[in-house]
């Protein structure tokens, strides 16, 4: 059944005008011949922009299609249809000693949304993305054919896919492997870093001994304090360091329960947040053992925190550099940010390894990246983001789409030079806003 829709993407923006039909098991298939226009999957709508919206198409739903297919315990091997989400897969596998290999900021995505963002998280640099550990997955083509992708079967449909945001095909299940983990516990080392030059120092440091490597970094910070922050830096606890706490973990969530008003982010309320953030932790050196739900998922422990930046949204905005011109476009971009006194609660700041692309629009690379969230005060919000895309975009970095809701075409040609090959795979029938926007297609 076809039914117009209210869904939309994280960040509130843009806003799009949709029909949703639900798809309930991998076995089912839409039907395609009946529904007028494009179609395009939906998971938990997650995505910031455009990318998991398709104003004036369809929108296949698979939130339901959350099903458990098989899991090996002995080898980490799972199997699950594609709706199902990262944290009915954390519940499954923590008990019985496995761990994503790979995970964003949010346990709220679904597994077809890991696979078609190619996620990345705190690890890049041990790890790689999500799709590097793909086994195999099942693709449902409009023309009702259903294909297994692996490095083996489809394989250029297979890595077209991976990071393909959701246009080759509706993603039915996926197959792939977990991390073994000891506990559930993290050992974290929190620092307080004071500069842009310490960041890049504790990088160099930390990367061979620690396994995750992330920095919270004070946007309106400004002169010799420009870019400070806190860089954390943690393994997973051994059996023997975690000891009493294995009793931890319980999990407090709170719900934002309303849209704030636009007057409430200010420059003065976001200095005062970013202010008392840096300053809470008062040793310039803190380690601590954390449950892996705060250290990988602090903001899925208030439920609609997207609600903070009110009803006209908000961007988020992220970028990798390569690491020989990181320093310099970061600090550019940090300076215009802090002139702006742009509304932002949220800048996290890590580096990506020397890994291999599993999808043809993968998007991390070696570099440093860096993403931030702005509240959206409409032109001059705009104005701000096409002054950090020249930055970016002409020192070599490149843009993230599933983060992205305003980029123009020639600057996701530039991050993507290649996208005209991976043109080539997308069904017929699928579409996005995103895609007709960078692409300049109706």
């Amino acid at each position: 059944m076809t039914a117009t829709t209210a869904l939309e993407s994280w960040g509130h923006y843009p806003r799009a005008e949709q029909a949703a039909v639900p798809v309930y098991w991998s076995s089912d298939t839409p039907p395609f011949q009946s529904i007028a226009g494009t179609v395009l999957p939906y998971g938990r709508g997650r995505s910031y922009g455009d990318v998991c919206l398709n104003d004036g198409g369809t929108l296949l739903t698979t939130a339901r299609m959350d099903h458990f297919l098989a899991f090996d315990t002995n080898t980490g091997r799972l199997h699950c249809e594609a709706g199902v989400c990262l944290d009915q897969v954390l519940d499954l596998i923590v008990p019985r000693g496995w761990f994503l290999p790979v995970t964003p900021g949010t346990k709220f995505i679904t597994v077809a949304g890991a696979v078609a963002n190619d996620i990345h998280g705190k690890n890049h640099h041990r790890m790689g993305t999500f799709g590097e550990h793909v086994c195999a997955f099942e693709l449902l083509r409009s023309d009702g054919s259903r294909r297994v992708c692996s490095s083996t079967q489809n394989p250029e449909l297979f890595r077209a896919t991976i990071g393909g945001l959701g246009l080759t095909g509706l993603i039915l299940s996926v197959e792939f492997q977990l991390q073994r983990i000891p506990t559930p516990f993290i050992r974290v080392e929190n620092i307080k870093y004071r500069g842009l030059a310490d960041f890049f120092a504790l990088v160099q440091e930390s990367e061979a001994a620690f396994e995750h490597t992330v920095a919270w970094v004070d946007c309106l910070a400004s002169g010799r304090n420009l870019g400070r922050g806190v860089f954390m830096r943690g393994n997973t606890a051994t059996s023997a360091e975690a000891g009493a706490a294995r009793r931890g973990g319980s999990e407090r969530q709170l719900t934002f329960p309303f849209d704030a008003p636009n007057w409430l982010l200010n420059r003065l309320t976001v200095t005062a947040f970013n202010t008392l953030y840096y300053q809470k932790q008062r040793r310039e050196r803190e380690t601590r053992l954390v449950h892996y739900t705060p250290f990988f998922y602090p903001l899925d422990a208030i439920l609609d925190w997207n609600r903070m930046y009110g009803r006209r949204g908000f961007f988020q905005y992220q970028f990798v550099a390569p690491m020989a011109a990181g320093e310099s476009v970061v600090s550019r971009v940090l300076e215009k940010v802090s002139k702006s006194g742009a509304a932002s609660f949220l800048a996290v700041m890590k580096t990506f390894g020397h890994r291999p692309r599993a999808g043809m629009l993968s998007f991390p690379r070696p570099g440093v990246t860096l993403a931030m969230d702005l509240a959206n005060q409409g032109e001059k919000t705009l104005r701000l983001l096409d002054e950090f895309d020249e930055i970016v975009l002409g020192n070599g970095g490149v843009l993230y789409p599933a983060k992205d809701a305003r980029m123009a075409p020639q600057s996701f040609e530039a991050s993507y030079p290649n996208w005209k090959e991976f043109a080539k795979f997308i069904d017929p029938r699928f579409s996005s806003s995103f895609w007709r926007r960078v692409t300049r297609s109706l």
